[in-house]
């Protein structure tokens, strides 16, 4: 199993409740706040490009890198579909959001939807961090969201079961985590069932998601060792610090 081998065909039907407009809204929000002129972004682990397509609509330009090759060939596919003024300030890549060097400096560095708690090492993180760095001008920013480790342990995680229904298909995901305390990890076994509205089957996806939770103290040590400094969190979505009932929380860290 490897995360979003199979996942990637039904990711966006899997996420369409999610509202990419508002979320790039208050991560541009974000950077404008730290560094007003902001124009450029790098945004690491962009996947079908939800995210991109918000902020190129609102007049930046934005430079997106996933590892995965099929979830990029759908945010180009989204891409084409944008009027042209707009396609034209999104440029999408693949690399290793821990190796990748695109060789310019951006404004901005951004990575969503818990891409650095997909870091699980304390390795992968520096390295996360070091590519963020590599990739800011002076004063720029590195904004990220995370499980954030306060909240992942007070409201432990439970296995869930999801539906959805489309034209298309029908969905059914099942979430099996195991907490991993002495790690900080979670691991999060999907099984995913597609049925066909013309009765015919695929196969049963399983994929393994090893997820990092994070602490404060934790991020503003790897943000000091690369010279970086954390100067703001936020619980997601929210204008609140991060807290007990936060599993989802966002900082800010300055270049």
């Amino acid at each position: 199993m490897s995360t979003f081998a199979g996942y990637a065909p039904y990711y966006d039907r899997l996420n369409r409740e999610k509202d990419y407009a508002a979320e790039a809204s208050f991560v541009l929000d974000l950077v404008r706040k730290h560094c007003p002129q902001a124009r450029s972004l790098l945004e690491l682990g962009c996947g079908t490009g939800a995210h991109a397509r918000y902020l190129s609509e609102a007049g930046m330009n934005i430079h997106g890198v996933d590892s995965s090759l099929p979830m990029l060939e759908r945010a180009r596919a989204r891409q084409e579909t944008l009027p042209p003024e707009v396609a034209k300030r999104m440029v999408f890549s693949q690399g290793d959001i821990r190796q990748i060097r695109i060789g310019e400096t951006f404004d901005a560095v951004i990575s969503l939807f818990h891409v650095v708690s997909y870091q699980v090492s304390n390795e992968d993180l520096r390295r996360c961090f070091v590519t963020a760095k590599d990739h800011l001008k002076p004063g720029g920013v590195f904004v990220f969201d995370c499980w954030y480790g306060p909240a992942v342990l007070s409201d432990r995680p439970q296995a869930r079961v999801r539906r959805w229904e489309d034209d298309e298909s029908s969905i059914i995901r099942i979430a099996e985590p195991v907490l991993c305390p002495n790690e900080n990890i979670v691991n999060v076994h999907y099984t995913i069932f597609v049925r066909k509205r013309d009765g015919s089957e695929t196969p049963v996806l399983e994929e393994l998601h090893r997820m990092r939770y994070l602490f404060q103290p934790e991020i503003e040590m790897l943000a000091s060792e690369e010279s970086l400094e954390m100067i703001e969190s936020r619980e997601w979505m929210s204008q609140s610090p991060p807290g007990f009932h936060s599993w989802n929380a966002c900082f800010v860290v300055r270049g």
